[in-house]
């Protein structure tokens, strides 16, 4: 895609309950944030201004494939999904256990899904600057939005074997809809930019602009996958709140849990592409094993072996990534970059190593910018 505070807005649907926080979960949050706020320039620098081979095949995977496929930078946005997930049990289910009304958690939940939704088109396109034709309604704060807000609705009502009824039946309904139902004037299972059934149906109920114009990689009806994503992230920390295993035991099975997903996304992959565009359930998978594969390392390493001293970079990033995310929109940070940084840039001169300064400056003016908010105790919330 997420505290005491200040009028704040960071949604529930991402961050845990304050009294009882994972570590891990804020250390993850700030590790994909950062290559989100700047971290994969890193290599796109070194990879344009050096050539090398290493740097080149790095670089290669901070971008998106074209339609099929996958590389880690499509990683980020479900991972990002998928710990809204994790937090849930913490944040909504302490409510629950001190007998809260299902029907106020239930309010909250949806007005925090809708407030992200509202953030999300402010994002794409300001405040009253575009007519409704030209205004892109769906976007990364409102997919991450929907899909936390029905997973958390999933939640709150369906008992726990219900709830992997539902994670089955929207990846494989999603499936067999994409396959099954045709389009007009290009028929069944066709899974081209024109011919899927997602956009065909964007196209035909969502108003305004589509960000390719015929397609769009967080349009509606490819939401609903999504909500897998999250649910798994439920799983996972329904599974680390449980007592009676040790941290090893649930670092080793998350593991493995993240292996199996990763396998049968990879399988599925034969008859339903990995694509990020169309959030298929292959991808699904493949990123939910991901996610779960990454959430066991650092919960290991952080959690249950105490290695702690180097997790302060990130959960600075963890602690405010919804305002990271739309800082960018509003605060010059490449002006403060110069302001800072160009002098010393100017004294490099030329070459791979001021480019990089370069990169490294504005990474630097947005976490000094991050850590103020940290100290004066500002975190944004929904």
């Amino acid at each position: 895609m997420s505290l005491p505070s200040t009028s704040s807005v960071e949604p529930a649907v991402l961050q845990p309950a304050p009294v009882k926080r994972l570590l891990s979960l804020d250390t993850l949050r700030g590790f994909d944030m950062f290559w989100i706020m700047g971290g994969e320039e890193i290599f796109q620098v070194l990879a344009k201004t050096t050539g090398w081979a290493w740097a080149v095949l790095i670089a290669d995977q901070f971008t998106h494939p074209d339609w099929n496929g996958f590389r880690a930078y499509d990683l980020i946005f479900p991972l990002f999904v998928f710990m809204a997930g994790v937090s849930t049990p913490f944040s909504i289910g302490s409510r629950l256990d001190k007998g809260d009304d299902k029907a106020l958690i239930a309010r909250k939940i949806i007005t925090r899904g809708l407030i992200l939704v509202v953030l999300g088109i402010i994002y794409n396109n300001g405040l009253f600057v575009k007519a409704i034709q030209d205004t892109r309604f769906p976007s990364v704060l409102g997919r991450i939005g929907l899909a936390g807000m029905f997973a958390q609705l999933i939640f709150l009502y369906a008992q726990p074997r219900t709830r992997y009824i539902w994670f089955v039946g929207i990846l494989l309904g999603y499936w067999a809809a994409m396959m099954l139902i045709p389009v007009p004037g290009c028929g069944a299972g066709v899974l081209t930019m024109e011919c899927n059934l997602a956009s065909y149906i964007d196209r035909m109920v969502v108003p305004g602009h589509l960000y390719k114009t015929i397609h769009d990689p967080e349009g509606l009806f490819s939401t609903i996958p999504a909500i897998g994503n999250a649910l798994l992230g439920i799983f996972a920390g329904s599974f680390l709140k449980e007592h009676g295993k040790t941290g090893n035991q649930k670092a080793v099975q998350l593991l493995g849990a993240g292996a199996l997903f990763i396998l049968l996304g990879v399988l599925w992959n034969f008859v339903f592409p990995i694509n990020k565009n169309l959030w298929t359930s292959s991808f699904m998978l493949v990123t939910g094993g991901l996610s779960l594969t990454l959430l066991s390392i650092f919960y290991w390493i952080i959690d249950v072996k105490g290695i702690k001293g180097w997790t302060f970079f990130f959960t600075i990033i963890g602690m405010n990534s919804i305002l990271i995310y739309l800082a960018g929109e509003f605060i010059e940070f490449e002006y403060a970059t110069h302001f800072f940084f160009g002098g010393l840039i100017k004294l490099i001169s030329s070459g791979w190593v001021a480019a990089l300064l370069g990169v490294l400056g504005y990474l630097a003016v947005k976490w000094a910018f991050l850590y103020f908010l940290y100290k004066k105790k500002t975190f944004l919330r929904v």
